[in-house]
C-alpha cells in the first residue's frame, strides 16, 4: 500500500500534524466537560488526514492479451435435465461398459469417485477444450433454462470464461418450469445482430451444448434466423436415449450429500424421474444453424468440432493497467457520522442562545 496525497506529501503531512497538535493542546487545556468534544474533533482531523493522504494499492499490470478476428459464442442448456447422471466419467463402470466377474475371488468395492457424472460435467470439460483449441478468439458464454442469461460478455480473457464454466450448475429444481430448447433464440438473435453491426469485419461461430430434451407443450421455433450471422460452430449433445436420474439442486450446492443424494421425483409415478436426451432435436438445430452435430462421450477430443475454424491474425496487445484500489473512502463514513454529531451540537447551542430567557440572562450578566 502506498500514499497518493491530494497535494505535495510534505505539505499535506505538515498541515495534518499541525492540526492534530493544536487539537491535542486544546484537549489538555479545556475543562473536563469539554474534553469529549475535543476528542471527537481530533478523531475528525485524523480522518480528514486519511482522506488527504489517500492510501491506495498501486495499479497492477494485467499483462498482454491475444486477440484475433473470431468471436465464439457458447450457449449452454442449464435446465434440470442437464443434471441427469448418464454421462459416465472416464474410468467409471458406465464408461467401460463392463461388469466385474462375479466369480472372481477378489472383487474390490466400487470407487465412489467413479460414479456416473452429470451431463454438465461433460459441458465443462468441452468448454475448456474449445477455448484451448481456439487461442486468440474472443469468447462469450450464455446459459438458458427458464430464462436466458449471458454469463460472460464477449472477452479475449479465456480464463474468465473457463472459470465461469467451471461454476455452472443446473437451475434450482423448485423453480423449474420445464425446458424448451429454443429459449435462447430471441436473445442470441439480438446479440449476434448487434455484434454484426458493431464489427462487420469479424467472423462468428456458435456452439450449442445441450441434451435436446423438450418438456414444454409448445413446439420449439427453428434456429434458422441465427444462420446468416455464423461462419461455423457446432451442436454438442450430452446424455443418452435411455436417460438418467437427476439430482435435486437447491441453489446452494450441486452435491449437497454425496452419501445420500436427493433426486427429482416424477409426480405421476412417485419414482425418480428420468431425463432422456433427444438427439433428433439436436440434429434439427444443427441443420437449421448450418453446422455439424456431435454426440459427446467422456474423453472425446474437440478436433472434429473446431476443424476448419480460423481464429484469424492474432495480435498481441498490452491490456490497460487495472486502476489503483483506494481505501480513503473508508474514512469518509465515520467522518460523516462525527460531523453530524458536531452539527447537531452546534445547532443545539445556537437554538439555546436564541431563546428569550437566554438573551435576558446575557443582558443581565453583561
Amino acid at each position: 500500500m502506498t500514499l497518493d496525497p491530494i497535494g505535495p506529501l510534505w505539505l499535506v503531512a505538515s498541515v495534518c500534524v499541525l492540526a492534530v497538535v493544536v487539537a491535542v493542546v486544546k484537549l489538555v487545556s479545556s475543562p473536563t466537560r469539554l474534553r469529549l468534544r475535543w476528542a471527537l474533533r481530533i478523531g475528525m482531523i485524523v480522518l480528514v488526514s486519511v482522506l488527504a493522504l489517500r492510501p491506495v494499492i498501486p495499479p497492477a499490470d494485467a499483462g498482454p492479451v491475444a486477440s484475433g478476428g473470431l468471436e465464439v459464442y457458447i450457449v449452454v442448456d442449464t435446465t434440470s435435465s442437464m443434471a441427469a447422471e448418464d454421462y459416465p466419467r472416464p474410468g467409471s463402470a458406465g464408461a467401460e461398459a463392463l461388469a466385474p466377474d462375479a466369480d472372481a475371488p477378489d472383487v474390490t468395492a466400487p470407487d465412489v469417485s467413479a460414479a456416473p457424472g452429470a451431463r454438465l460435467d461433460g459441458v465443462r470439460d468441452d468448454i475448456g477444450a474449445i477455448t484451448s483449441a481456439l487461442v486468440g478468439a474472443q469468447f462469450s458464454l450464455t446459459t438458458f433454462d427458464s430464462a436466458t442469461v449471458q454469463r460472460v460478455p464477449l472477452t479475449s480473457d479465456a480464463t474468465a470464461l473457463v472459470s465461469a464454466a467451471s461454476a455452472l450448475s443446473p437451475e434450482v429444481t423448485f423453480f423449474s418450469q420445464g425446458s424448451s430448447i429454443d429459449e435462447p433464440l430471441t436473445f442470441m438473435s439480438e446479440l449476434l445482430a448487434e455484434a454484426q453491426e458493431e464489427h462487420p469485419e469479424r467472423s462468428r461461430v456458435l456452439f450449442y451444448l445441450g441434451d435436446g430434451e423438450q418438456t414444454r407443450d409448445t413446439a420449439p421455433s427453428p434456429f434458422t434466423p441465427l444462420a446468416p450471422y455464423l461462419g461455423g460452430g457446432g451442436v454438442l449433445g450430452y446424455g443418452t436415449a435411455e436417460g438418467g436420474v437427476m439430482r435435486v439442486f437447491d441453489g446452494y450446492g450441486a452435491d449437497d450429500d454425496e452419501a445420500a443424494p436427493s433426486y427429482i421425483v416424477d409426480p405421476v409415478t412417485g419414482q425418480d424421474a428420468v431425463s432422456s436426451a433427444d438427439e433428433a432435436s439436436l440434429r434439427a438445430i444443427a441443420g437449421q444453424l448450418g453446422v455439424g452435430f456431435v454426440q459427446r462421450e467422456p474423453g472425446d477430443a474437440v478436433d472434429e468440432i473446431v476443424a476448419g475454424i480460423e481464429v484469424g491474425d492474432v495480435s498481441i496487445s498490452q491490456e490497460p493497467e487495472r486502476g489503483p484500489v483506494e481505501f480513503a473512502w473508508l474514512a469518509a463514513i465515520p467522518l460523516g457520522l462525527l460531523a453530524l454529531v458536531e452539527i447537531i451540537r452546534l445547532a443545539g447551542t445556537l437554538a439555546a442562545t436564541r431563546r428569550p430567557g437566554a438573551q435576558r440572562g446575557q443582558g443581565a450578566t453583561s
